[in-house]
């Protein structure tokens, strides 16, 4: 008797998965499972973003949470909107190299990245 109800238990969480996934595709989430809900910007190339002055430093950003292509133009995103930052993310590398042409705390860029859904596991001084 117990065998059938965790089989009947796991049967409804399946099919529920399974509703879950072909809704969101119907509606067109294209990232399932994205801490962004499937809403961050789409994997196009982004622009380089250019700094208005000589580049002072780099950091490279360790990021956990980063599945896909839209996650990573998401945190590209957020961290180019930071007034003096370029950034290029890495997805394979699970990291995002930060060019900066002004000083800029690591909090600011941690703060970034961690309001998109994801993870600063580390901030390396390049």
């Amino acid at each position: 008797m117990t065998d059938l109800i965790v089989i009947l238990i796991l049967l409804i969480l399946i099919g529920a998965a399974v509703s879950y996934i072909i809704k969101a595709k119907k509606s067109g989430v294209k990232c399932i499972g994205c801490p962004a809900g499937g809403n961050c910007p789409s994997s196009r190339k982004l622009p380089k973003k250019k700094l208005a002055g000589p580049v002072l430093g780099k950091e490279i950003i360790k990021i956990s949470g980063m599945t896909c292509d839209h996650c990573a133009a998401s945190v590209t995103a957020a961290l180019n909107q930071i007034e003096g930052v370029s950034a290029d993310v890495r997805l394979a590398k699970g990291s995002a190299v930060v060019s900066y042409d002004r000083e800029i705390a690591d909090s600011v860029l941690r703060d970034a990245v961690e309001k998109r859904g994801y993870k600063v596991t580390g901030i390396i001084k390049g």
